[in-house]
């Protein structure tokens, strides 16, 4: 019952005696939850209060499909699992969660309902969420198969027995899905005794996952309105939604049945590039434009984002930039996609693309918190500007070059990654969260850590173990291989909050935590697990059970330690100038104590050895002795000593190469330079595999006419082809790829300025000549660039940088969705600078005459090099 049906029945003078209570008194009176509705201005609101509905999570799909049956296969208690991961979404401050529901395992070929461990693990998982206080949106309808990535299974569903297309269309798969969502929302949810229909903490109803319509817009209509109907008819009144960033040129036809919003994914590095993507990724996520935005005003309706990620990335810098960007296209609510259940985050089977876990990507966790905390106080609507220029905006900032995201109110702070940002106000905090090192956390570990100001001198303090990438998260993954690892430290840390007196006492507060620290100073070592931070004469005691906000003070989970044995990660640099100081860092975690790391240089049968030094953590480095520079090649191995014996890497070979045995021959290769030679920014034999652009079928990599050369064969039959999903965009003649050469010249960046040349070696495939336009990438988005003539065989071509012009830069990998822009608008002012650039893009259409546009494109690239 409302408050102001209860203010009618109180009598006249009680009623006088009440408004005398502060407004605020009133205000605090806990409220039910009533249905969101939708607004005449197409604002998503709270029944009961009429604010502003806001909200930010993640996906996750733990009782489904390859998470469940993964959890199965280690044997995992799906259940705790669940429970554990709902935990750390609320430390991150989650509020909203959305999941495609599998319709294919909980239903018939009929649509009827089926009652399975599925469905009673998904209404467990819901309740813990609400108990969380987090909200949900609800995709009932998949389509998918539940295998991803693995086969099919044969499953009773109305999606397998008709598959997505058959199911927009086919007069007996509509029907099931009429009944199947009637059957859905009139499910009552055992643990909370609450029919989804009915459910508080559902925010809306998304009809389908991605239904990608052919037919007519009439059809479509239809299709949709025996949707919205089907749900109608259980006397729910929450919005519903559909998709409405596929087929966009049915736009209209979508509105014009009874929804209340459309839903929106971005995906601005594309998907599946199989490792990292390199460079500044930045201008990606400048704006998040929508074409077709004023069919959404028209129609009154609201907008949210039911999936997102920035895929292939395992940097932290994306988010915050792409919340912004959401919120500038006023979105309300978003999800990212998708959470990694804890349980299987070591292998990133799920969605290898993606990698989302507190414990194992702890930076880009505390990157979604940060995210969180834009769409809840950035307004809608809100201009913030063109990239550079909005990377700082309200409370929060943004750093490709530091890979940092921070948050930096009045009462919280919250980082990514190391950094010096000075608190906005330390008197008045409550809350910080981080990764790394901050003014007011010293720490070396590289795990996550939460501290919360209970009372005036009592703090709560929450870390994580570390977590260390030993293999690309993004390749082809099992459940048997091993991406990331977990350890349980013990390292120093260093706090300097507001009230918080020196030595401080330490409690443990997590079950099982038999840690004993102390502080000196400031100053303690401390293992993973929850603690209390009291100052001495403190006499209040805290219990570990004791509620605090949506936890208990004493809850904590992370997995255990899972390293086995030793990992050693390191990149040899590519080139390097003679006479240059080059550094040696490895990342080194072990299973045992480690002794000492050698780095063992190699010149013929010679060994030459020197120590590798920890500096933090994991990490060890070393400067490599002057005597080694001299022109060719350095190689080297890093040699790892524990009680057990030694190791050596890259071979991870029992021994060294010190012992009469040991035969593995790997080695780390530098190539050393003679200053003022040639440096190569791009060679097909050794760099095709990292070209970014969209695959095309004539493209490939095929042996040159000399030893160790290659050339990359771009073969486009029309620039311009027509897109079903957005069929009402402009035709853009173009076919662009790009490579990023940073790894490659890092080594020789002191020579940078002293070259004047761009040596193009390529070739047209065809039997005449073709126009390709070959440019520099800056970091900031800016590209410069000319247009070259290739002609028939070999040959090179030489480009003067001092001529290069501002050109367009196209937004590499393409985004998804399709509608989104082609080309990064900038304003970006200045001329062409090499220390700068960081990509080569190659694009075929600028400079092309109306009637070559559409001709087949077909050259060859072998290599750009820069001379002086």
């Amino acid at each position: 019952m409302k408050l102001r049906v209860l203010l009618r029945l109180i009598p006249t003078g009680i009623f006088a005696l009440l408004f005398l209570v502060s407004e605020i008194s009133i205000a605090q009176l806990p409220q039910e939850k009533e249905d969101v509705y939708v607004d005449e201005s197409g604002v998503m609101r709270w029944g009961h209060n009429d604010l502003e509905v806001k909200g930010f999570g993640v996906n996750y799909s733990a009782p489904f499909a390859h998470g469940f049956r993964s959890a199965q296969k280690l044997g995992v208690d799906l259940r705790k699992a669940i429970d554990n991961d709902v935990y750390h979404f609320s430390r991150l401050d989650f509020d909203l969660y959305r999941i495609h529901v599998w319709d294919t395992e909980i239903s018939d070929a009929e649509g009827n309902l089926l009652e399975n461990e599925h469905l009673e693990l998904f209404d467990h998982l819901l309740k813990q969420l609400k108990d969380r206080d987090i909200n949900f949106m609800i995709t009932p309808i998949a389509y998918w198969g539940n295998g991803w990535p693995e086969p099919d299974e044969e499953t009773p569903g109305f999606s397998h027995k008709y598959g997505k297309r058959n199911s927009l269309t086919n007069a007996e798969a509509i029907k099931a899905q009429e009944n199947y969502l009637a059957q859905f929302l009139n499910h009552v949810n055992p643990y909370t005794g609450v029919a989804y229909k009915n459910e508080p903490n559902i925010i809306a109803f998304e009809i389908s996952n991605e239904p990608h319509h052919k037919a007519s817009a009439e059809e479509v209509t239809e299709f949709v309105q025996k949707m919205v109907t089907s749900m109608r008819s259980t006397g729910t009144k929450k919005p519903i939604f559909y998709n409405v960033s596929h087929s966009t040129h049915l736009a209209e036809a979508y509105f014009n049945a009874d929804i209340q919003g459309g839903t929106f994914q971005w995906y601005p590095t594309g998907l599946g590039f199989q490792k990292e993507l390199e460079g500044n990724l930045l201008p990606n996520v400048n704006a998040y434009i929508i074409p077709f935005n004023d069919v959404i005003k028209e129609n009154n309706a609201a907008k949210l984002v039911y999936e997102f990620d920035a895929a292939d990335v395992m940097k932290s810098y994306m988010y915050p930039a792409m919340a912004r960007s959401f919120r500038e296209a006023g979105i309300q609510i978003a999800t990212h996609f998708a959470w990694d259940p804890t349980y299987m985050a070591h292998a990133n089977t799920e969605y290898n693309t993606h990698y989302m876990n507190l414990a194992y990507t702890p930076s880009k966790a505390l990157a979604l918190m940060i995210s969180g905390k834009i769409f809840h106080e950035v307004p809608m609507n809100t201009e913030l500007g063109t990239y550079p220029q909005n990377l700082k905006f309200d409370d929060f900032e943004i750093s490709y070059e530091e890979d940092l995201g921070v948050y930096n109110s009045e009462e919280e702070f919250i980082y990514t990654n190391d950094n010096s940002h000075k608190p906005k106000d330390r008197s008045k905090l409550r809350k910080l969260a981080g990764v790394g090192s901050s003014e007011l956390v010293n720490y070396e570990g590289n795990g996550a850590y939460f501290l919360d100001k209970i009372d005036n001198g009592v703090w709560r303090l929450e870390v994580m173990p570390d977590a260390i990438l030993v293999k690309n998260p993004f390749g082809k993954n099992n459940l048997e291989k091993t991406v990331a690892v977990i350890n349980w430290g013990n390292w120093e840390m260093t706090l300097n909050l507001p009230g918080l007196k020196e030595n401080f006492s330490i409690e443990t507060l997590n079950e099982g935590n038999d840690f004993m620290a102390k502080a000196t100073g400031k100053s303690f070592r401390i293992e993973p697990g929850t603690y209390l931070l009291k100052n001495v004469g403190v006499s209040d005691s805290y219990a570990s059970n004791q509620s605090w906000k949506t936890i208990k003070l004493g809850d904590f989970f992370a997995p255990e330690t899972t390293v086995e044995k030793i990992y050693v990660r390191h990149e040899a640099i590519k080139e390097v100038s003679e006479n240059s100081p080059l550094d040696i860092s490895a990342e080194i975690v072990s299973n045992e104590p480690i002794e000492k790391v050698e780095v063992w240089f190699q010149n013929g049968a010679v060994y030459e050895s020197a120590a590798l030094q920890r500096d933090k953590a994991f990490t060890y480095k070393m400067s490599v002795p002057e005597n080694l520079f001299k022109n060719g090649f350095l190689k080297y191995r890093i040699i790892v000593f524990t009680s057990s014996g030694s190791r050596t890497f890259p071979a991870n070979g029992k021994g060294n190469p010190g012992e009469w045995d040991f035969y593995e021959t790997a080695s780390y290769i530098t190539r050393i330079q003679k200053v003022g030679g040639p440096l190569y920014l791009f060679n097909a034999a050794t760099d095709s595999d990292y070209i970014v652009g969209e695959w095309r079928r004539g493209n490939q990599i095929v042996p040159g006419t000399r030893p160790g050369e290659a050339e990359y064969q771009v073969r486009v039959e029309e620039l311009f082809r027509e897109d079903e999903e957005n069929l009402n965009a402009a035709p853009v003649y173009d076919y662009s790829f790009r490579y990023n050469f940073q790894d490659k010249i890092k080594g020789r960046s002191g020579e940078l300025s002293d070259y004047n040349n761009l040596i193009v070696s390529g070739r047209s495939l065809s039997g005449e000549s073709k126009k390709i336009q070959v440019a520099f990438v800056n970091k900031n988005g800016a590209s410069f660039g000319e247009i070259i003539e290739l002609q028939p065989g070999e040959g090179e071509y030489v480009i003067k940088l001092s001529n290069l012009q501002s050109v367009k830069t196209v937004t590499l990998p393409r985004p998804y969705p399709s509608f989104l822009p082609y080309y990064f608008e900038h304003n970006n002012t200045g001329g062409f600078d090499l220390n700068n650039a960081e990509a080569i893009q190659v694009s075929i259409g600028p400079g092309l005459e109306e009637e070559e546009v559409n001709n087949s494109q077909e050259i060859g690239i072998t290599s750009f090099r820069l001379e002086e």
